[in-house]
């Protein structure tokens, strides 16, 4: 025990210093954000200066067990009464947005010829949280870690575009008007961090109705995730959902079960809901979560190759780039519909 322990602490110890020198450089740099700087940081060391396998361990416990830990503390900093003071509208509004994103992803996915797993783990990451949602989806679709690496590093990457690109949009189309614009916002971009700078750049209203309804995405997290254990993952089967044929063709295949953290993460949610809880908790457990997820995207970031990147990073890129455009239409659509 104490010698696994060692092992993990090389590792470990890179991807903190990964984490905290991205977090100081971007105070000159606000707009990319402390993640992707992370990512970015993580991909270049993992490929020069931390190639041997003496790091392997500690950045493999990195990208996985802390970004599950921090999945699971953001519970404490959700509560479900938010839900209300977005309305009916609003919560109609994300469910069928969050719906329309999975299912265009995965289409656009299909015509680029990506695989299952690979546009799961893109719809997920761009209809819910992110990297969250990435790191959540993951073990219940069995995907490999390069594709979580380059889903979570394109899902970044686009996020920081939309970011800078969506208060400009809803300028021209809303003139800022608090509801639309928050949805825009709220409805469409990766991260809580992305949504919360973007909407800065706007004004505080914003920020505040953004946020929830970022919340609200990040609350169906859960129901996203059973979703997905009930996806039919192999690319030689048409079938989106499992069938009895196809489970028939797996007879030794194992049930998926919801991960641990998720169950987690719901409990926390609903004990910050319902139970007078102290206001230090929720702060405590938001700080506590951002580090652990910002040394996993360091840690996410050293397991991607270079090689993997020119392979698949130009596609993936346009991709994600679809993805954004698809996004923004979906939700200038329904925001049209619901609140103008």
């Amino acid at each position: 025990m104490i010698r696994q322990s060692k092992q993990l602490i090389p590792g470990f110890l890179v991807c903190l210093a990964i984490s905290i020198t991205a977090q100081f450089l971007v105070r000159w740099v606000p707009q990319l954000g402390a993640a992707l700087l992370a990512i970015l940081f993580g991909i270049l060391l993992g490929n020069t200066l931390f190639t041997q396998n003496i790091w392997a361990k500690g950045v493999r416990f990195s990208e996985s067990r802390l970004l599950e830990y921090s999945i699971a503390l953001t519970g404490l900093t959700l509560n479900l009464t938010d839900l209300l003071k977005v309305g009916p509208k609003g919560i109609l509004f994300i469910a069928v947005q969050m719906s329309a994103t999975i299912a265009v992803v995965y289409l656009l996915g299909h015509l680029l010829s990506f695989s299952k797993k690979f546009r799961l783990l893109m719809a997920a990451g761009n209809a819910v949280c992110g990297s969250s949602a990435i790191g959540t989806v993951t073990p219940v679709l069995k995907a490999d870690d390069k594709d979580k690496g380059i889903s979570i590093t394109i899902v970044n990457l686009t996020g920081t575009v939309l970011m800078v690109l969506l208060p400009i949009l809803t300028s021209v189309l809303y003139h800022h008007q608090t509801v639309p614009t928050s949805a825009m916002i709220g409805g469409t971009l990766q991260s809580i961090g992305q949504v919360i700078a973007s909407a800065k750049l706007v004004n505080e209203p914003v920020v505040q109705l953004a946020t929830i309804f970022k919340i609200i995405r990040i609350i169906f997290l859960v129901f996203v995730t059973f979703l997905f254990t009930k996806m039919n993952t192999d690319d030689q089967q048409k079938a989106v959902f499992q069938t009895k044929e196809t489970q028939q063709n797996k007879p030794n295949a194992k049930k998926v079960h919801i991960p641990w953290f998720i169950y987690l993460f719901f409990l926390f949610c609903c004990l910050v809901s319902f139970l007078p809880i102290s206001s230090r908790i929720p702060v405590a457990a938001k700080t506590i979560s951002n580090q652990f997820e910002i040394i996993a995207l360091a840690g996410i970031g050293m397991r991607v190759k270079f090689a993997d990147i020119k392979k698949e990073g130009p596609k993936a890129m346009g991709y994600g780039l679809l993805t954004g455009t698809c996004q923004i239409a979906i939700a200038g659509l329904l925001i049209y519909i619901l609140f103008l």
